[in-house]
């Protein structure tokens, strides 16, 4: 950023206990069958562990794109084609209001039909199709979880590392889950990728600058949701207008301002975070396939 009074973006590092969850998610394959990862709908590529693609070798993955009601609609239909297009089955969900759970279990139920006829051809009748959830912190998992087993099981809030340990869940007579730890990779080495997960706060408060992540994600959205800003704000963006300029403008509409009329920036620079992160700019979406 060349911005005057804004900091370089720096992403100050990940929970040491990350290691740990990886090598006990690693220990516990050996008791599963199918492997969930849920991403979100606004950003899949962001918010993909790039270590589940080494636990998948040897297992099936469905991919659940969650919280799409906060996505852009098309082009979370274009995300599931992409993951169809490459063996790997792929549904859409709404972890606050359950829609899309339906479809996730008869997908499981799908993908575990082989896999049961194996187990039947060795004499092991009835047995439940053991489904591990994976995810990066905040992407919805204990909320898709409780959603999914019809009661609070695990413990869900609006942050990052809300779950802490493994434990497994019954959903139905078919169906046990194990989930785990919310886990990030070691390094995020793409400045891009860091960015959007702090505009998604699955990314520790901390750890980021959120007047500098407020500024970019407006750039992001004055570039390609121009429509929605100007709606949500009641304002008019020129041509060309300058990112620190349009964001004082919004800081203006809606008074935050500081003694002597200066702008508050860490109270606009929440708000703009707050409105995207709740769906209040409208359906958005960070990434395409």
């Amino acid at each position: 950023m060349t911005q005057k009074g804004f900091k370089k973006w720096q992403f100050r590092g990940i929970h040491g206990h990350m290691a740990k969850t990886k090598k006990q998610i690693i220990e516990d394959l050996k008791l599963i069958d199918i492997i969930v990862e849920i991403l979100d709908a606004r950003a899949p590529k962001s918010t993909e562990n790039p270590d589940v693609r080494e636990y998948c070798k040897n297992k099936k993955k469905i991919v659940v794109l969650n919280k799409s009601d906060l996505a852009d609609e098309n082009i979370s239909n274009s995300w599931i084609k992409y993951y169809n297009n490459k063996n790997i089955s792929c549904t859409k969900v709404e972890s606050n209001t359950g829609k899309g759970i339906k479809e996730f279990i008869s997908l499981v139920k799908k993908e575990y039909k082989d896999i049961e006829e194996k187990y039947i051809q060795k004499g092991r009748m009835g047995r439940l199709a053991k489904v591990m959830i994976l995810g990066i912190p905040n992407v919805g998992k204990s909320t898709f979880i409780n959603s999914l087993a019809k009661r609070n099981v695990v413990k869900a809030g609006n942050k990052p590392g809300v779950t802490k340990e493994k434990q497994w869940i019954k959903i139905d007579e078919k169906i046990e889950l194990m989930d785990t730890p919310g886990m990030l990779w070691p390094k995020l080495s793409d400045s891009n990728v860091a960015m959007n997960l702090a505009f998604l706060n699955s990314i520790g408060e901390n750890a980021i600058d959120n007047e500098e992540v407020a500024y970019n994600l407006l750039k992001y959205l004055v570039e390609n949701y121009k429509g929605k800003v100007e709606l949500r704000y009641d304002i008019k963006i020129e041509e060309d207008e300058e990112i620190i300029d349009i964001r004082d403008k919004i800081a203006r509409k809606k008074g935050a301002i500081l003694s002597g009329g200066r702008i508050n920036e860490q109270k606009i620079s929440d708000m703009i975070l707050t409105d995207f992160r709740t769906g209040k700019l409208g359906r958005i979406s960070l990434e395409r396939p």
